[in-house]
């Protein structure tokens, strides 16, 4: 046994040593545990200019698109040009059989995007972050993982980071969800964002009292498969001094993967409600404001995304992406500089020399308009290259 346990940790070893000259999927077996190890490196070239301003430095915007930082207002600047490998990750998937005949399944995910630390001046060191880390077991998961409110089936294939971001629920947290056949039903780590009276700027309140719960129903079929999901929620805010205030939030989404013919795809998604918040569009709104008398009006929103997928041949294939994102702002509650509205389209193309390495290219367009009216453009060129192991 100790013998058996020293070879996995050299095995284990050696690939995280290896990294990009390794070309396959280390695994091995730990007791009646087999553990494998994947990820893939991915360096990114970004050339970005703006209409109206400019982002700074270590700004998070730089490093893939973010619907409400778009600048807007402000003196227009030259062209950015930014390089990072901070969507990298590496991914442990245990798997062990039980007595019964049952299995638990085990993961583990980090990458380096979102993160402190690190800078473009001397070593662009970045410091790891946990993407995932569930359990499942006879229809059980529970950990952190993506959300049931989001069907990451439809996420297109891009080159930034997600792509549809106007459009798409988009949330991983801590959660605790159970599938049978085609329902799934969970208990989620909530949330709530708020915008103070003042009508500007975003309080995380972290004054939930209860989970947010959703459920999802997916019918799958030959031809690709369509899902719909429901969430309800408590957004709540407490101050401690003049607002201590619960309302409920609810939203929908509605997703669909359409297969047209062999080397052709569309996906499709809408999502709406009341106070969604940070489940949309990356916070593109908060989910509910203070008003004058200290209590909570939830901000309403709608998105939807489209996309195209085509394989041209074995080695080239291309998507278009459209995304739009559409907040009900009231300007006697909210600021007019508070986001109203965003939208983004891409098109790109890739191409794959061998199984495990893809090189990209994509040009973005995106516009956030300000609920005064103003309004700024993004327009970004994108290269890639990615090594998956």
């Amino acid at each position: 046994m100790t013998t058996k346990m020293t070879k996995t940790a050299q095995a284990i070893s050696l690939c995280l040593c290896l990294g990009a000259a390794s070309l396959t999927t280390q695994a091995a077996t730990i007791g009646d545990t087999t553990v494998k190890f994947s990820g893939y490196i991915k360096a990114d070239a970004i050339m970005t200019n703006y209409s109206d301003g400019t982002l700074a430095s270590g700004n998070i915007g730089r490093d893939f698109y973010i619907p409400s930082l778009t600048p807007v207002g402000q003196n227009d600047e030259g062209t950015q040009f930014d390089a990072h490998i901070r969507q990298s990750r590496f991914r442990f998937t245990t798997s062990t059989p039980t007595d019964e005949g049952d299995t638990i399944t085990g993961v583990l995910e980090f990458d380096m995007l979102a993160t402190p630390n690190g800078d473009d001046r001397i070593s662009n060191s970045y410091t790891p972050r946990i993407r995932h880390a569930f359990v499942s077991y006879k229809g059980w998961t529970v950990g952190q993982t993506w959300s049931t409110f989001m069907d990451v089936k439809v996420l297109p294939e891009t080159v930034d980071f997600i792509g549809n971001t106007d459009g798409t629920i988009f949330e991983r947290q801590p959660l605790v969800k159970y599938t049978t056949g085609s329902w799934e039903f969970a208990l989620e780590n909530p949330e709530t964002t708020i915008t103070p009276a003042s009508g500007a700027g975003r309080i995380t309140a972290d004054d939930n009292a209860l989970p947010d719960a959703i459920v999802r129903y997916t019918h799958s079929a030959d031809w690709g498969h369509f899902a719909v999901a429901g969430l309800v929620r408590q957004l709540s805010y407490d101050d401690g001094v003049d607002v201590d205030e619960s309302e409920v939030s609810y939203g929908v989404s509605l997703t669909s993967k359409i297969k047209l013919g062999k080397a052709t795809d569309v996906r499709l998604a809408f999502n709406t409600g009341s106070g969604l918040g940070r489940y949309l569009a990356l916070n593109a709104a908060n989910g509910a404001v203070v008003t004058p008398n200290n209590e909570l009006e939830n901000i309403d929103s709608m998105a939807y995304a489209v996309s195209l997928h085509h394989k041209w041949n074995s080695s080239f294939r291309s998507n278009l992406t459209y995304s739009a994102f559409d907040a009900d702002i009231d300007t006697t509650l909210l600021s007019e500089g508070s986001t109203e509205k965003t939208f983004s389209m891409r098109a790109n193309l890739f191409y794959q020399p061998t199984a495990k390495i893809t090189v990209g290219g994509e040009y973005a367009f995106a516009r956030r308009e300000l609920a005064s009216g103003l309004d700024g453009d993004m327009n970004r060129l994108q290269f890639m290259l990615k090594y998956a192991f």
